[in-house]
């Protein structure tokens, strides 16, 4: 994390935006992965972040990512720990947003936020970032705002996906918010709240690849429901892919077949 001054900062956004523009206007056609029913359940984040949900509808959704093995549900919140309490014995972890669904709360307020709802068994932390301050190019209260979150996480073992609203944004925006992101330590960097104009595109899974290179995390979220969306954006670098729509996906990989969990599905339209 030792670049984190407004000029360095600065610097190396105008120093790597110029070839990363490039490499993105001469990418090749996307490659879709070949990915096993169970392989592509374990990318999934199975959301459900409506304001209107309720307790058996996370009751279900905790019940669903547990029987199709997903890599998490993803709430508000509120729902932590009876998520938490519900996959205890599941390989599917709990994920929560923070500073959700705008990225203006306050950076002492998302770090607190962060603290609490790993103390509720949270594992995994999706952040929105603060949108106006990279639009201003204030890029190190931006890396601070990041940090913040990513030092109460990771002291705790858990993981930060910084969500950073690529429908607003510049090409040039979306590869500085990836790259101040990378510099503050997070983990993945994240396409869209749902709560916006536009979820997740393969030219910004892309983008976003080509900016962090291959080791960080990338994760598609909104818009996500098929097996063939998952592929593509698989195909293009994501590693994981935030969607309502994972108990349909994986069931049309398994030929519309599967185990009935008991209940009905959770979601019925994308939720991101």
């Amino acid at each position: 994390m030792s670049t984190s001054s407004q000029s360095d900062l600065t610097a190396l956004i105008n120093d790597r935006t110029p070839a990363i523009l490039q490499a993105h206007a001469t990418a090749t056609a996307i490659t879709p992965v070949a990915y096993s029913a169970a392989q592509l359940a374990a990318t999934i984040d199975h959301t459900l972040l409506k304001p209107e949900a309720t307790s058996n509808q996370i009751h279900r959704l905790c019940k669903e990512a547990a029987h199709y093995g997903f890599a998490s549900v993803c709430v508000n919140p509120t729902w932590v720990a009876l998520c938490a309490e519900q996959l205890a014995n599941s390989q599917s972890v709990v994920c929560t947003v923070i500073g959700f669904p705008l990225g203006a709360t306050l950076t002492t307020v998302k770090a607190a936020e962060a603290e609490a709802v790993i103390g509720l068994g949270a594992a995994e932390i999706d952040m929105v970032l603060n949108i106006g301050l990279l639009k201003e190019q204030a890029y190190a209260p931006l890396y601070a705002d990041i940090a913040a979150v990513v030092d109460v996480a990771h002291a705790s073992g858990a993981l930060v996906k910084v969500i950073m609203e690529t429908c607003l944004l510049t090409q040039e925006e979306k590869i500085a918010a990836a790259l101040v992101t990378q510099a503050a330590g997070a983990d993945f960097v994240k396409t869209s709240t749902g709560f916006s104009s536009g979820g997740a595109t393969i030219a910004d899974v892309r983008l976003l690849r080509l900016t962090v290179g291959p080791k960080m995390g990338v994760k598609a979220a909104g818009g996500v429901r098929s097996a063939d969306d998952a592929r593509q954006m698989l195909g293009v670098g994501a590693t994981r892919l935030g969607a309502s729509a994972g108990v349909q996906i994986i069931e049309s990989l398994q030929g519309g077949i599967a185990t009935n969990t008991g209940d009905t599905h959770v979601a019925e339209k994308e939720s991101y």
